[in-house]
């Protein structure tokens, strides 16, 4: 394997009806149209459309009577999300031991589901944390709101790359910046103002490409996604975060993953974004 994505796929119910979902399976849905090999330890019932993850990806699935079930609603006071169903969680020992030297890796829980102690068992990897699910608890009748992230001393010193979103970590600013400090990359997505990448702590302001937004759902997973796979394409971080930027804007042009651009149409937009802010 390529890569590696660990976390629940789920069920989001939207106003447009029910689709796939989970940072986790946009994750591997963007190494899979970037031309990687791709491996995903997830866990969901039978409700789930196996038909949504292309036949070569390959699957390890914790056995669950039930997919993570996530409604989504919209309003002018932004993204308002409830937990109606979880599957079951992703422990250190249900990751198959062939996959542990992949390249590259990426933890993506979404409701507290991946086991911390994941993070050590890619001893050779490229590490990158999407910990949204981390900083997520669930309320009553479902309600999300934000968490402490209690267990980052213990995933950090194994960590390469880290991508929060500039909402999920809006309570805890301070404390994010600190673990910005502790990794050589990490980013902060801002939507359409762009991101904030952090090369050994020192922050860097990304441009966001130009997109016409039918879908904004999971671009921050591409973003990352594509920002891990680029950096170790080349060592270089500023142009990992532009095609990342460029990755991210395609996705948001689509519903769902139809977006998320393959390796020619990346290039293709990165070339135009460069031209672009070159003026």
């Amino acid at each position: 394997m390529d890569f590696v994505a660990i976390g629940h796929v789920t069920v989001d119910r939207t106003p447009g009806g029910a689709r796939p979902g989970g940072a986790a399976y946009y994750a591997a849905m963007t190494a899979w149209r970037l031309g990687l090999r791709v491996a995903l330890l997830t866990s969901c019932g039978p409700d789930f459309p196996a038909e949504a993850l292309p036949a070569d990806v390959e699957v390890v699935t914790v056995p669950s009577d039930r997919t993570t079930i996530f409604e989504l609603d919209e309003s002018p006071q932004g993204r308002r999300l409830r937990l109606l169903a979880r599957a079951a969680d992703l422990e250190e020992g249900d990751l198959p031991p062939s996959w542990c030297d992949a390249p590259l890796a990426m933890l993506c829980p979404v409701i507290g589901e991946v086991d911390p102690a994941l993070s050590t068992a890619f001893t050779e990897a490229s590490l990158g944390v999407v910990p949204q699910g981390w900083l997520r608890q669930r309320g009553a009748a479902g309600a999300i709101s934000t968490a402490s992230w209690d267990d980052a001393e213990l995933v950090l010193p194994h960590t390469q790359l880290l991508v929060v979103s500039a909402e999920d970590i809006e309570p805890i600013s301070k404390t994010a910046m600190e673990w910005f400090q502790q990794l050589p990359l990490g980013a902060i997505t801002r939507g359409r103002e762009g991101a904030a990448l952090f090369v050994n702590g020192e922050p860097y302001h990304v441009d966001p490409d130009q997109a016409r937004e039918i879908d904004a759902t999971g671009a921050g997973d591409v973003f990352a996604t594509a920002l891990l796979i680029e950096y170790q394409r080349d060592g270089n971080p500023w142009e990992a975060a532009a095609a990342a930027a460029c990755a991210a804007a395609a996705s948001v042009e689509a519903p769902g993953v139809a977006g998320i651009p393959d390796r020619s149409t990346l290039e293709a937009r990165l070339v135009a974004y460069h031209r672009r802010l070159a003026g």
